[in-house]
This record gives structure tokens, sequence and C-alpha cells, in this order.
């Protein structure tokens, strides 16, 4: 499978109480092209990355809906797209959404931070490449379903046989458990939101040899 055909494919999920950027439209954020240009920002990154010699998957358990529902890049909120685009030498990358200011997100500001320290390149990707929500509100996050990561989990396999990785890290035990149904080993660290910042740092602190500040 090519990057395009990837992309073509992620953009045509469509799944009751799930946001796909890379296909709909957000009806508090977004213009008409959002949808399309999210699809350019993640084909960018993919070539990008497949082109370099990242060997360190993070994956994160869905995309949120501050962060990768605006993006299209998970685990990257728009406050951070220019350091993803000067780390990764991946020019193009561009904000998809109406709001002036761009958004932080928590999560993205935390993996950011130490991305900026580790000397090598990270890819990220989710476990569910998509943003689902609670019935009662589009703007909210929650964990996917079991069937609903059986719908994607072909998504993780291809990623993980396109980069072949020697380090996958999982945010959390969400994100650990999908990554080992799919036969692949890696490392959970804890989730940097909801008061898992400090472990978060530590323990990534500790797998790349990185010295406190």
């Amino acid at each position: 499978m090519t990057v395009n055909e990837f992309v073509d494919e992620i953009s045509s999920i469509s799944l009751p109480n799930v946001f796909n950027p890379y296909r709909d439209t957000c009806a508090f954020s977004d213009h008409p092209a959002s949808p399309v240009l999210r699809q350019q920002n993640l084909a960018l990154f993919l070539k990008a990355v497949l082109k370099g010699t990242a060997r360190s998957i993070w994956v994160g358990r869905d995309l949120g809906y501050r962060g990768g529902r605006r993006t299209g890049i998970a685990l990257t909120d728009e406050f951070h797209l220019d350091v993803l685009k000067n780390t990764f030498g991946v020019f193009g990358i561009v904000k998809t959404t109406v709001d002036d200011k761009p958004t932080k997100e928590r999560t993205a500001t935390e993996v950011w931070k130490l991305l900026c320290q580790i000397k090598e390149p990270v890819f990220l990707w989710n476990a569910f490449p998509f943003h689902p929500f609670e019935p009662s509100g589009p703007l909210s996050n929650r964990r996917h379903t079991v069937q609903e990561f059986e719908s994607c989990r072909h998504f993780l396999i291809t990623i993980f046989d396109w980069l072949q990785p020697t380090t996958i890290i999982a945010l959390g035990s969400d994100a650990e458990s999908a990554v080992m149904s799919v036969g692949y080993p890696c490392r959970r660290v804890r989730h940097p939101s909801y008061g898992g910042q400090g472990d978060f740092e530590r323990e990534i602190r500790n797998i790349y040899q990185i010295p406190c500040c």
C-alpha cells in the first residue's frame, strides 16, 4: 500500500459518534476544505517519516478534540505544528481550522516538550486514528470501543510494517493492549493526561536517557 492509498482509505471510513478528520467537517471550527487539508497534512508527514530514519513510534489511544481532530496529526495540536515541521523537515503542513489563534492540547504539549529533547525522530500515531466522542456532544473525548478498533486495526499494522520500529512506546494501557493485539512488543508509559504528566516525563526520560533540566 502506498501513502496515497493509505490516506485515501483512511479518509473513506465513517462511523457513528466518531469524527474522521480526513473526511468530516467540524461545524464549530472547520471550513469546507479542512478535511482535504488534513489529508494533505497526514500524507506529507507520512512521506517525510518514511524517507527518514525514524525507528521509534509513540502510540496514543485516539485523537483528542483539541489536538489531532483539528490537525490530522496524532498527538499534535495546532500550537506545535511549526515544531513538527522543523523537527521532521517537512513543509506544507498547515493549520486547517478557521480560529484565529492556534489551539493547545495538554497531551500534545507534554509530548512535544520531550520530543524536542530527543535526539532522534519519533513517529506519532494512535491505536484508533479518529476522534470518538460522546453522543451528548461532539467536542468531548471518549475511549474507542473494541468494535471501532477492529474496523481500523489494519492501519496500525500498516504503520508498523512500513517503519519496522525498534522501539514502540504505548501511552497508557489502552494503547498497549492495541499494540500487543497486532503482535508487536512495546513499552508502556503513563499517559500524560489526568495528572500523569510527571510519571510520563520521568519514564520517557529514562527510556531515552534524557537528563533532567
